[in-house]
C-alpha cells in the first residue's frame, strides 16, 4: 500500500509538471530561455526566403522582428536572441501545437479550419491564387488549362480552392502536388507541368529571384481571395496582443508602405487598393 500512495504521488507530480509546462506562456517561455523562435518558410519570396547568404529575408519575416524587438521592450531584456526555424508547408502548424516554434512568419493564409488548431493575429496581407508558366507557353488564366498539367505545393489552401475553380469552369487538368514553391517551378522550366499555382505575390517573387525572370509569365486573373496572417499558439492572448499592437502601429502610422515598397517596389509601386484596404481597416487605435 505504501508503493501504491508513492506511485500515485509521483504520477501526480509528472502529470502536475506536465500540465504546467502547457500551460507556460510563450512570453514566459521567451523570457526563460531569452530566445524567440521563428517559424519561416524557405523558398516563399517576397515573404519569406532564403537570401544568399542563406538567412532568412522577407516582408513578413520583417513584421516578425519587429513584433520580436516589442517582445524584447515588454520585458525589458534587449539581449534576447531571434532564433529561425525553417519549417514546410506540411508541419508548420505542427511546429507552432509541439512548440517548436513561438510565431509563424510566411505566407499562411487565414482560414477557420486552421483556427481550430492555431491562432492568428490580425491580417498581415491580402492577395489572391494566380498561375506562373512559361512565356512560351503562356497560361493567362483557369480556362488555358484544359488538359494540362498544373503543379500546386500540397497541403495548401490553393489545391483545394484550385480544384473548385476548375471544376467551376468545367476545365479537365490535371493537379500535381509538389512539395515546395521552388520545386513547383522547376517543375515548369523542365516542361514536366505547364504551370504552377500558388498566391500571386509568391508567383512574382519566384520570378524575379529567379536567375532568368523573363522567361515567365504570370497570369493577372486572381481565383481566389487569400487573406495572410501570422500565426501563434492557441489560448496565448498576451503574446498575440503584443503582435497586433505592432501591425496596427505600423499600419496607423504609415510605416507598413514602407515595408511593402521595400519588397515589392521593384515590380508595383502602388498598393493594391485591397491591400491598402486592409492596412486602414487593421489601423486599430490603443
Amino acid at each position: 500500500m505504501k508503493y501504491l500512495f508513492t506511485l500515485i504521488a509521483l504520477i501526480s507530480i509528472l502529470v502536475s509538471g506536465a500540465s504546467l509546462a502547457e500551460n507556460t506562456s510563450t512570453l514566459e517561455q521567451i523570457k526563460k530561455s531569452e530566445t524567440i523562435r521563428i517559424g519561416y518558410r524557405e523558398n516563399e519570396p517576397p515573404m519569406s526566403f532564403l537570401n544568399k547568404d542563406k538567412q532568412p529575408i522577407g516582408y513578413s519575416i520583417e513584421l516578425c522582428l519587429r513584433i520580436a524587438e516589442e517582445v524584447k521592450s515588454k520585458l525589458k531584456n534587449p539581449n534576447i536572441a531571434v532564433k529561425y526555424v525553417p519549417v514546410t508547408s506540411s508541419n508548420r502548424f505542427e511546429a507552432l501545437t509541439n512548440n517548436s516554434i513561438d510565431i509563424l512568419c510566411g505566407s499562411t493564409t487565414k482560414t477557420l479550419s486552421r483556427a481550430e488548431i492555431v491562432d492568428f493575429t490580425q491580417l498581415s496581407f491580402v492577395t489572391g491564387a494566380s498561375l506562373l508558366s512559361l512565356e512560351a507557353k503562356k497560361v493567362d488564366g483557369i480556362s488555358d488549362l484544359q488538359g494540362k498539367k498544373v503543379a500546386v505545393v500540397k497541403d495548401t489552401t490553393t489545391i483545394t480552392t484550385l480544384t473548385k475553380a476548375l471544376k467551376k469552369a468545367d476545365i479537365n487538368a490535371e493537379i500535381v502536388p509538389v512539395n515546395s514553391a521552388a520545386e513547383g517551378i522547376n517543375a515548369v522550366v523542365k516542361g514536366l507541368v505547364d504551370a504552377f499555382s500558388s498566391d500571386q505575390v509568391v508567383l512574382i517573387g519566384l520570378a524575379i529571384t529567379h536567375e532568368d525572370p523573363k522567361q515567365f509569365s504570370i497570369a493577372k486573373e486572381l481565383f481566389s481571395y487569400e487573406p495572410f496572417a501570422l500565426a501563434v499558439r492557441q489560448n496565448d492572448s498576451e503574446f498575440r496582443l503584443i503582435a497586433d499592437r505592432v501591425l496596427s502601429e505600423l499600419n496607423r502610422s504609415g510605416k507598413i508602405r514602407s515595408l511593402y515598397a521595400r519588397w515589392f517596389g521593384q515590380f508595383t509601386k502602388e498598393v493594391p487598393t485591397l491591400l491598402e484596404a486592409m492596412y486602414i481597416l487593421n489601423s486599430t487605435s490603443e
